[in-house]
Parts: C-alpha cells; structure tokens; sequence
C-alpha cells in the first residue's frame, strides 16, 4: 500500500501522517487489500480544516472522499468515514448475486485532455468580442471502458458531479451526471428514441 500524504497551508508532522496511514490502511485491508496507492490532502482554510482522499483501486476505480473539521484530526475522521461506507458499498455491488457485475478485469483506458479554461468577463477592460477562452490549466485524463452499471458505480465513489466513459456494450461515448433530485442521469448518443 503506497499513501502519500501532503499539506496545504499546513505542516503534516509524522503523527498526523502516522495516524492518516494507520486509519486509512484499517479503512481498505479489511476490505480490498493491500493492493492499492492513494493520495491524502490535508488543507487550512481559515479556522477549518478539510481532508481530501483519492485512492486508486487495483481494478483502475479511483475511490474519493472529503471530510471537514475545526482540526486537522475531525477533517480526517469525517473523510476517512465516508471513505468507509464508499468502500462498503462498492464491495456490496461487486457481491451482487443477481447481476454479472462481479467481472475481475481492469478496465481499458484511452488518454484525454482536460482543460480549465478562464471566460472573459464583459466588463473586463480587456474584453474583445468573439474572443478565445484563456486555457489556465492542462491535465491528463482517462476515459475508461465500462459498462453503465461500472460507471454508475464509479461516479458514486468519487464527489465529481459527471463521468465520461465509453459503453463497453456500445462503444460510444457516454456520460452519466448527478441529477439535483439525488438520481443519477444517462446520457447515450447513441440510444435516441424514435
């Protein structure tokens, strides 16, 4: 198990990062092994403290969760908690007895860009119309190969409001979003209803 464990606007001293690594490998082994790396981030934002989780499972899965506390010990308890029930909750659809959904196969991946681009605002002094957007940020990405149910999944792991993926029964791109009623939405190009 490889965690790693940094600070913003914070030392992490080695209790705090002892205590993280402990916590966290008491969270996994139980359920997934010890077949995994991840990434904890504890931040100081004003008199709060938030902890950031991001495990990568053997399978390709990216695991997240995020905790907040008025210190640096409460932010990890509520992010390692929830962490917790996430892990419990994929491990109960992967021992679903009623579907196919226990497939042991890692998943393809194709490399995509992602970009965080900056709109002019039409107030700004600068403003020139039909402008190009400013690119302020360039990251790699993933777009896995899944079923809906494996995305669905997926995007209940993690706190990002959408996945991109690529239907396995299809092979078109598709996304499946956070609906604001709590349910989960599919959009499939490919399935337009006559």
């Amino acid at each position: 198990m490889t965690i790693q464990v940094t600070g913003k606007n914070i030392e992490v001293g080695n209790a705090l990062q002892t205590y993280l690594i402990d916590k966290t490998r008491s969270v996994l082994e139980k359920y997934i092994g010890s077949e995994i790396s991840g990434h904890l981030r504890v931040s100081k934002e004003r008199s709060r403290f938030q902890t950031n989780c991001s495990i990568r499972l053997r399978t390709g899965l990216l695991l997240e969760a995020r905790g907040d506390g008025v210190d640096a010990y409460a932010s990890a308890d509520a992010a390692l908690e929830r962490l917790d029930k996430r892990v419990r909750r994929y491990k109960r659809r992967l021992k679903d007895h009623h579907s196919d959904n226990t497939r042991n196969a890692t998943y393809s991946q194709t490399p995509a860009s992602d970009y965080v681009v900056q709109i002019a605002d039409e107030e700004a002094e600068n403003y020139i119309e039909n402008s190009d957007p400013l690119v302020i940020a360039e990251t790699e990405r993933t777009v896995s190969e899944l079923r809906v149910s494996e995305a669905v999944m997926q995007l209940d792991l993690t706190d990002e409001p959408f996945l991109v993926f690529r239907n396995a029964a299809s092979g078109s791109t598709n996304i499946v979003y956070r609906r604001s009623d709590g349910n989960v939405g599919w959009i499939d190009p490919g399935q337009i209803p006559s």
